[in-house]
């Protein structure tokens, strides 16, 4: 998007903040936005008009605002119209805590955050470790992969997988059904594709919960199928849109922090030497700066005004959408000096990478630990990677949530 075009735009939509093209000029487009228009308009289609959140402060208030609600069904009164249904397959999408608020979020979320605790994912670090070798041992006699098909996907799917239970050979079908969940567009064509693969997603976790009651196992979705959490199970499609949101979320940024974090370190010599030289040191502040520099959400999920306010001198309706950008938020200059440098050792990072408030991620600490091990022991098996081909022919997916790569092709 040109400066000629983004002073035209009055209205941003969906298939805007989709574009490959946005996505190579956003951070510019947000930082105009942060000065000028920090609550910006946007029109979703049969989502509804809203707008479009870009500074950090706004961010954080709104992350935590109770006016603001997930599950659209908690904006609407008993006489209006439910939200109008896009996908045929799209119930198990909406039954998650992702898209639930209070009180109903809290009992979801309890059921499976004992298996993210600090001591499990400390657990996990020797299988973390051993399948980041064994990807690269697969790859290093060609001296060459794409980091993203060949590494920054197969580990962590590999990993929640394993904490699921699901089989080995059903792995990389998760690819293909998690793009179609997080592909946000309402165009006819796209909607029928995304329908078709979500109805297959869920075709396969009838088959997968069926199979584990029949043969429960010491895994996260057996324990889904057997817990109680204060005398209440979860329902059939509670159930399933837990599954799907588990291996979807569980995989889907981490792919992106490891894809990222590899990029700005490839596109800074000076911040790869050091990191090389002090990994021990700065892990994890070089981590948390490339949480920041190229958040992996670039966009929250929708939420919903429940109750109408003012922000900025302009009145936000009830039902209008919320979109904020993380990725601008990260990018504030106010909270972030030298917020566009890629700075590994910068001091008290407080980016919301993983978001603010009750729907902060619940998979923050394994997705950190995931892409520690898998950078550490990439810098350290492969100490003369670099970029195949020019840098400039790298290209951002066009993805309305995610900020992700199409590929990364590396030597080494």
């Amino acid at each position: 998007m040109s400066s000629k075009q983004k002073k035209s735009v009055t209205i941003l939509t969906e298939s805007q903040l989709s574009s490959r093209a946005f996505k190579d000029e956003a951070y510019d487009f947000y930082k105009e936005l942060r000065e000028s228009h920090p609550l910006y308009p946007l029109a979703l289609g049969t989502l509804g008009d809203g707008w479009l959140i870009t500074r950090y402060d706004d961010a954080v208030h709104l992350l935590k605002n109770e006016k603001l609600k997930k599950n659209y069904e908690n904006v609407i009164t008993a006489k209006e119209e439910t939200r109008p249904v896009l996908l045929k397959n799209e119930e198990p999408l909406t039954k998650h805590m992702l898209n639930s608020d209070p009180p109903d979020h809290n009992c979801l979320r309890t059921l499976v955050q004992k298996a993210f605790t600090h001591r499990m994912i400390l657990q996990l670090e020797d299988k973390i470790q051993h399948i980041a070798d064994s990807l690269l041992d697969k790859v290093q006699p060609n001296k060459f992969m794409n980091l993203v098909d060949d590494y920054a996907f197969p580990l962590p799917i590999i990993v929640i997988s394993e904490m699921l239970g699901i089989p080995l050979e059903d792995r990389q079908k998760f690819r293909v059904w998690s793009q179609a969940i997080i592909d946000f567009s309402d165009a006819p064509k796209k909607l029928q594709e995304n329908d078709q693969r979500v109805g297959e997603f869920v075709e396969y976790l009838e088959y997968l919960v069926r199979k584990k009651r029949n043969e429960p196992a010491g895994d996260l979705i057996s324990a889904l199928i057997q817990v109680e959490s204060e005398g209440t199970q979860l329902s059939t499609e509670e159930l399933y849109s837990m599954i799907m949101l588990l291996i979807v979320a569980g995989h889907e940024t981490t792919v992106n922090l490891i894809t990222n974090m590899t990029y700005a370190l490839m596109c800074h010599d000076d911040q790869l030497e050091k990191l090389r030289q002090q990994q021990q040191d700065l892990m994890n502040s070089a981590t948390e700066e490339a949480l920041r520099f190229h958040s992996p959400v670039e966009l929250t999920t929708i939420r919903w005004t429940a109750e109408p306010f003012i922000l900025h001198g302009q009145e936000i309706k009830r039902k209008d959408v919320i979109i904020i950008s993380l990725a601008s938020a990260n990018r504030d200059e106010k909270i972030f000096p030298n917020a566009d440098i890629f700075d590994i050792e910068r001091k008290n990072n407080r980016h919301i990478a993983f978001g603010h408030g009750s729907h902060f991620c619940l998979g923050a600490q394994l997705a950190r630990l995931e892409s520690k091990i898998a950078i550490s022991t990439l810098l350290r098996r492969c100490p003369n990677i670099q970029i195949k081909g020019e840098k400039e022919q790298i290209k951002w997916k066009g993805n309305f949530l995610m900020r992700t790569l199409e590929e990364l092709p590396l030597s080494f």
